[in-house]
């Protein structure tokens, strides 16, 4: 193992001290493009906020106004980025998020592409420009280094051909996490979405075993919180759970039943 460069953090991402102690991470999905429903969840008891940038219209000006609502808030801001590119990562972060989530890292190459952005000259290509982001973390001598240290870099695996390729995205430095996609990837394996078939369960099994010979955290959805223990024997620790929008209708559905009153989102089930 080679030696780390950087010295000795006097912070450390709170997730990332979560994952290092064997505990799970739990964060709540955002795509309202609001900042008050941001803040009420980071208030919740969530260990971060999956603000969803992919598939949501969350935008970056929204971003950065919940990174600011939610100074001193339980729940940290990470971002999922709409495209594993260099000026997708390096605007979140210089916004304050403390982790990036790049989907569709398929390849080796994609993996390093993806590490790179997140981490400083030289070990990665990210730009100084982190007035914003500074103002967001914690006073540091250096944020630069605190940074380089402590920034959530998460590969989602979302393809067949990821599978193919496990161990070469797994191997590679600067990557802190492995997330499972499980409904794209289900889509790749021409499983049309279905959860619930041998085939998945074998491609989620290769994959946590790349996780386990090479170090990374392992992550998945977990709609429903009652498999949480059996994700966790399986070696998953980060976990994204429901949108605020599902809380809500969840909330919603369980103040209703005793009044006899029908939910019409009760019977819908997750997109993940």
């Amino acid at each position: 193992m080679s030696m780390d460069p950087l010295p000795p953090s006097p912070w450390e991402n709170p997730v990332r001290a979560l994952l290092r102690a064997g505990k799970p991470a739990v964060g709540v999905t955002i795509t309202v493009n609001t900042v008050e429903t941001a803040a009420q969840a980071a208030s919740l008891g969530f260990d971060f906020l999956w603000i969803e940038m992919e598939h949501s219209p969350v935008s970056l000006d929204t971003l950065r106004q919940i990174v600011l609502a939610t100074r001193g808030l339980p729940a940290v801001p990470f971002a999922r980025v709409p495209v594993n590119e260099l000026w997708t990562a390096k605007r979140v972060m210089d916004a304050g998020a403390m982790g990036v989530i790049f989907p569709f890292i398929s390849s080796p190459e994609e993996a390093r592409r993806a590490a790179a952005a997140c981490k400083y000259p030289p070990a990665g290509r990210r730009g100084s420009g982190a007035g914003l982001a500074a103002f967001r973390w914690p006073p540091a001598a250096d944020y630069y280094d605190l940074a380089d240290r402590n920034m959530m870099v998460i590969a989602m695996i979302e393809e067949a051909e990821a599978v193919a390729r496990i161990d070469e995205i797994a191997a590679t430095p600067g990557i802190d996490a492995l997330f499972i996609g499980t409904s794209d990837l289900a889509f790749s394996l021409g499983l049309r979405g279905r959860q619930n078939d041998p085939k998945l369960d074998e491609a989620i099994q290769r994959i946590a075993g790349a996780a386990r010979r090479h170090g990374k955290f392992l992550g998945r959805p977990a709609p429903d919180a009652r498999q949480l223990e059996t994700y966790v024997e399986q070696g998953f620790l980060i976990f994204q759970g429901p949108t605020e929008l599902g809380l809500m209708a969840a909330g919603a559905s369980a103040f209703l039943k005793p009044f006899g009153k029908a939910h019409q989102e009760e019977e819908r089930k997750p997109l993940y």
